[in-house]
């Protein structure tokens, strides 16, 4: 028997060849897709008034009788079909195709018309929708005196012949036609329980609903479709995880871990002593460790990631860290390796552009297992790489990796352990939509004496001022950084940009002082010549691209500010604001933006000031940029949602999860679950994309 996936949309009743070409390009492919292509958007024409009573302004639906139509030629043609109901006249206008209306309306012809009420010299209604009334008094509600469905569209469907109204009618009338093909997919269980109604009814109402109470209902039950069956195959690869997934169990923390805590000259916060008990708890046991650290800027998760690393190296394996960039693993490396000198172990650091002599003897040392720990960039991944034993596969800024590179880290050890680190916070409800199958640790304390970051914006008319004010603080012996933003489509443009912005900075404002400049298209050790520069004080001003956004750390910068803020994201300028406040004195961070900001960018700006909390600033920013351009559509690990909404539609998210999480617990739910979801194409999509996107 036929589904709605196995068929061609070019076979479906009133779509053909030509249709069929325009709806592929915009992803409709089969039956399927066209029953789910949900409206974006519902208009109310659910009012309908007599003549009389309706006010200019307002949008209404009006039943009448034609009584007079005319042609207007001239500049100005129109057509005009005067309208009564008995209580009084309006007059319907047509400024274009004059021929198509002229064919349509004749005098004592009945329609209802949907509108905006004008006036012109009497009431009128220009271009409204409308449905032919028949002798009965009933009308085909599809445009007029309903809730009306309007669908995505583009320019090239409209000539098409797919505009809103048309792909209302298509869509109404294949659900009619293929009604036999729409299989439930919930198990009956879960309906009774929470009284949904059924799939085949939801689908109509959606596109045809009756009343606002009903269409809130075919809501309810679609999103939680798609959030149940996402949810499910997070909790079954998880479930798989914990008990199918045989990987090391490390048995002692040793000698060297407890001298590494106990030489720190600070003490670890109580979240970053929570999160290792966390991460002892899974390394200890003898199922693989597939864990997520969220800390905001500055809270310690290195730490955290080098005592783990300690951890099983005390217990005969090897450790990794892979970081983004060459500056981070660069800077993880002088950090690292500082703290394991002292107490005997051997750190070593892979990077793509090293001289040949130096990568061989590393690549050597991480063969043999004399390189304990091993730090480096996407160069860990690489063919020629072999680790003799490795236990812990540590990936920084994860979302910066494709997933299937987080995979090949993994893939050079024997099932080790794996600890994957973001220092963009993702709120909650995020985190347990695309983070569902990990467990999460989250350090929500920064160490003591940290001080909040002063963040200000001003107009880019007062820059002069703003430099003048940098300057006093240099001669006070600050350090600063001042970012020009660099975007992927104009980058030559941009970058030549920053770099003359360097210049004139460089032999304008600052010309007293020493000023370096850092931007990806350096090399290695240029990079690593200008990043010296500014940590050993060497340079006052560090002009730089956004290649400092994560992981550089200079106590002594206590100034921030950024140029055209109003270009950045909202996690970007947190992510730079904490470049600064790494050591005691108080610190400032200066939004320089072009005015005047659009709505989007005010709030970003506005927000920026409110808080230094980074989770209170993902909230806002997922909820100005939705889910997966927050986390980058590539590393989003989420597959496209047709209706839900993971920030608007929260509660039926959880509810969704919940039952999921319960469906795993019972194999008979389970069985009749995945029996229903074995005719649902929409099901496999899910699972396809997030087989890719697993870390293990």
């Amino acid at each position: 028997m036929p589904t709605l996936n196995s068929i061609d949309i070019r076979f479906v009743k009133g779509v053909g060849e030509k249709r069929a070409l325009l709806f592929k390009e915009h992803g409709v492919r089969t039956l399927e897709d066209m029953v789910f292509l949900f409206p974006r958007r519902y208009l109310d024409r659910t009012t309908v008034k007599p003549l009389r009573l309706v006010q200019e302004g307002e949008e209404t639906t009006v039943l009448g009788q034609i009584t007079k139509v005319e042609e207007i030629r001239g500049k100005r043609a129109r057509f005009i079909a005067t309208v009564s109901d008995g209580s009084g006249f309006i007059q319907c206008v047509w400024f274009k195709s004059l021929h198509i209306w002229r064919r349509l309306f004749k005098v004592g012809d009945s329609f209802a018309f949907f509108g905006k009420i004008g006036y012109f010299r009497g009431l009128q209604l220009v271009h409204p929708e409308y449905d032919r009334i028949d002798s009965d008094g009933n009308w085909n509600s599809l445009n007029t005196g309903t809730i009306v469905p309007v669908y995505p569209s583009s320019e090239k469907l409209r000539m098409g012949g797919l505009h809103s109204r048309a792909l209302r009618r298509l869509i109404q009338s294949t659900l009619e036609l293929y009604d036999e093909l729409i299989n439930e997919t919930l198990p009956q269980t879960l309906m009774n329980k929470h009284q949904f109604i059924s799939l085949k009814d939801a689908l109509r109402i959606i596109h045809s609903p009756d009343s606002h109470e009903e269409l809130l209902a075919a809501q309810h039950r679609l999103k939680f479709d798609e959030f149940f069956y996402l949810e499910l195959i997070l909790a079954l690869r998880r479930q798989k995880m914990h008990t199918l997934a045989k990987g090391i169990a490390f048995e002692d923390v040793g000698d060297k871990t407890r001298q590494l805590i106990e030489s720190l000259p600070f003490e670890l916060t109580e979240a970053q002593k929570r999160v290792c008990r966390e991460i002892w708890e899974d390394m200890r046991s003898p199922m693989v460790m597939n864990r997520l650290v969220q800390g905001d800027v500055g809270s310690g998760k290195t730490m955290v990631a080098l005592i783990a690393m300690l951890m099983a190296v005390e217990n005969g394996y090897q450790a990794a860290i892979m970081a983004p960039t060459e500056i981070l693993a660069e800077q993880h490396f002088r950090n690292i390796d500082g703290l394991l000198q002292e107490i005997g172990v051997r750190t070593v650091l892979l990077l793509g552009g090293q001289k040949k002599n130096v990568r061989e003897q590393y690549l050597g040392e991480i063969k043999t297992g004399m390189a304990q720990v091993v730090v480096g960039t996407h160069a860990l991944i690489q063919e020629s790489v072999e680790f003799d034993k490795l236990g812990i596969a540590i990936i920084d800024e994860q979302h910066r990796f494709g997933v299937a590179q987080c995979g090949e880290l993994q893939k050079k050890g024997a099932r080790p352990d794996v600890l994957v680190m973001t220092a963009t916070p993702i709120p909650r409800t995020l985190s347990m939509t695309v983070y569902g199958d990990l467990d999460v640790s989250i350090i929500d304390e920064l160490p003591k004496g940290r001080k909040p970051i002063r963040t200000v914006w001003r107009p880019s008319t007062k820059r002069k001022e703003i430099y003048h004010y940098i300057r006093d603080e240099l001669v006070q012996g600050a350090q600063a950084y001042i970012v020009f933003p660099l975007v992927e489509e104009s980058e030559k443009i941009d970058l030549r940009a920053a770099t003359e912005f360097y210049e004139k900075v460089k032999t304008g404002f600052f010309d007293q002082f020493e000023v370096g400049l850092l931007h990806g298209r350096m090399s290695s050790a240029e990079k690593d010549a200008a990043m010296t520069d500014f940590k050993s004080g060497k340079t006052h001003v560090l002009v730089s691209t956004t290649v400092i956004e994560v992981g550089v750390d200079v106590p002594n910068a206590t100034i921030m500010a950024i140029e055209h803020a109003e270009r950045f994201g909202l996690t970007q300028l947190h992510q730079l604001r904490g470049r600064v406040g790494r050591g005691e004195k108080e610190s400032i961070c200066i939004l320089i933006a072009e005015t005047p900001l659009n709505n989007e960018a005010r709030r970003r700006i506005n927000t920026m000031g409110e808080t230094n909390d980074g989770f209170k600033i993902a909230e806002v920013d997922l909820g100005i940029r939705g889910p997966g351009e927050m986390l980058g559509t590539r590393q989003s690990r989420l597959p496209e949602f047709r209706i839900g909404d993971i920030v608007a539609d929260v509660d039926v998210l959880e509810l969704a999860r919940d039952e999921a999480f319960r469906t795993i617990k019972d194999e008979v739910a389970l069985q009749e679950t995945m029996k229903r979801a074995e005719r649902w194409a929409f099901f496999h999509r899910y699972l396809q994309k997030l087989e890719y996107a697993k870390i293990s």
